[in-house]
């Protein structure tokens, strides 16, 4: 059985602006559950649709009952694989992101979509949708459970992040992200080492195509 999310927002903003906030978004002060961003692959198709695939490292802080049952050496990090497609004709940003480790454990994946509102001139529309799976024989519904919880929590950040990157690009918040705590900056420092393996799996896994960086 899998759990499913689904939520529709809307943005005050218009599309090509939420597109410019997209890839600005981090770091910001809402999301410090996100340690690390990668592109490993990105490409601009005949058509000018832009293809691109980053490398996220994420907390992975347990809830107190599953520290109980898990192994206390389990990576506190998650390595999270985002493709996205932006097509500037039809004016979509759409993503498509999955776990590629503890997938044993629990299994998110999510598509999101933004597009120009049809209702409110000069807004845009925010649709995503998410599964979330777990095989582990007799926790498998507490793991979901849980999952939901956590994403519904993490989405709710995600938005108020790209409010935020919103607000600097319209001028109206600060010039730049706030700025990190020291341990923050160790955290950080450690969780790029970790994802040095997860980078080389997630770019043996890219197309391979001549890349066109933009």
């Amino acid at each position: 059985m899998v759990k499913y999310f689904f939520s529709q927002t809307d943005i005050k903003s218009s599309w090509e602006h939420v597109f410019s906030a997209f890839w600005q978004k981090y770091p910001n002060p809402f999301s410090k559950h996100v340690l690390t961003e990668d592109v490993v692959f990105r490409e601009v198709t005949p058509d000018n649709t832009l293809i691109s695939r980053r490398l996220l490292t994420k907390t992975n802080h347990l809830p107190r009952w599953a520290e109980k049952i898990f192994p206390s050496n389990l990576s506190r990090s998650v390595f999270v694989i985002e493709d996205s497609i932006v097509d500037p004709k039809n004016k979509t940003l759409t993503t498509f992101s999955w776990n590629i480790n503890h997938t044993r454990l629990m299994v998110v994946e999510e598509r999101c979509v933004y597009s120009m509102s049809q209702e409110k001139q000069a807004w845009s529309l925010a649709k995503r949708e998410a599964w979330i799976s777990s095989g582990v024989f007799g926790f498998s519904r507490a793991i979901q459970e849980f999952g939901l919880a956590r994403f519904k929590s993490n989405q709710a950040k995600a938005m108020r992040g790209l409010d935020y990157a919103l607000s600097i690009l319209h001028g109206d918040g600060p010039s730049r992200p706030l700025k990190a705590s020291a341990k923050d900056v160790a955290e950080k420092s450690k969780e790029t080492k970790l994802a040095a393996s997860a980078k080389n799996l997630a770019s043996a896994a890219s197309p391979q195509k001549s890349n066109q960086f933009v």
